[in-house]
């Protein structure tokens, strides 16, 4: 990236955000909310990529708007890398402090034959172990690398722990489908308010 910018907006909604990032590769607008129905409205200009986060937004129940112009007369990498640091800057901004929240959360999700694992500590220690597995360079207008990379930008922008595995499955839509559905499901356990005080022997996140 050559220069960037990602501005946060006050929403009304305490647990939503507003973002806007422009950069000289990708020009980005989302809104978020964490307690939301899972609509979501995506168009990145990259089919694949639109599925994928379309998918986790409507199983993590967060409602999702998102808008991306990018650079894709030279491939898919930036607008992929970048629509994935705004949305977790965008989840970060919504937790705020993080006070009465679950804090972790796991899930499973099958699509088929594949089946995958997501691990999520929403503690400020980002840090993203991925394993998907996928054979194929590219679905759809997505190349299979920036997957992975799209779940890695998402933890390290939104400062939280991420482990995800696809444990079985032939088909690549598939196993990459399970994983974005396990991520959601995680997280909408992790984004759950339990209480009003910080879910750590700390007493900080």
């Amino acid at each position: 990236m050559n220069s960037s910018e990602t501005n946060t907006m006050p929403s009304p909604d305490p647990r939503a955000a507003r973002i806007e990032r422009k950069t000289n590769e990708t020009d980005i607008a989302l809104t978020l909310s964490l307690d939301g129905t899972g609509t979501a409205d995506v168009q990145t200009g990259v089919g694949f990529l639109d599925h994928l986060l379309t998918a986790f937004a409507c199983h993590a129940r967060f409602d999702l708007s998102l808008r991306c112009r990018g650079d894709l007369q030279i491939d898919d990498h930036h607008t992929a890398e970048d629509c994935a640091i705004a949305l977790g800057a965008a989840i970060d901004r919504a937790l705020g402090g993080r006070s009465g929240i679950a804090r972790f959360g796991f899930a499973y999700a099958p699509l088929d034959e594949s089946l995958s694992r997501a691990v999520i500590d929403l503690a400020t220690r980002p840090l993203a172990v991925i394993d998907l597995g996928l054979t194929r360079e590219k679905l759809g207008e997505l190349s299979c690398e920036n997957i992975s990379h799209v779940l890695q930008s998402l933890a390290t922008a939104g400062r939280f722990t991420l482990h995800v595995d696809v444990l079985r499955g032939s088909n690549d839509h598939h196993r990459a489908e399970s994983a974005f559905k396990a991520l959601a499901l995680a997280a909408r356990a992790a984004v759950v308010r339990t209480g009003t005080g910080i879910n750590s022997t700390k007493g900080a996140l």
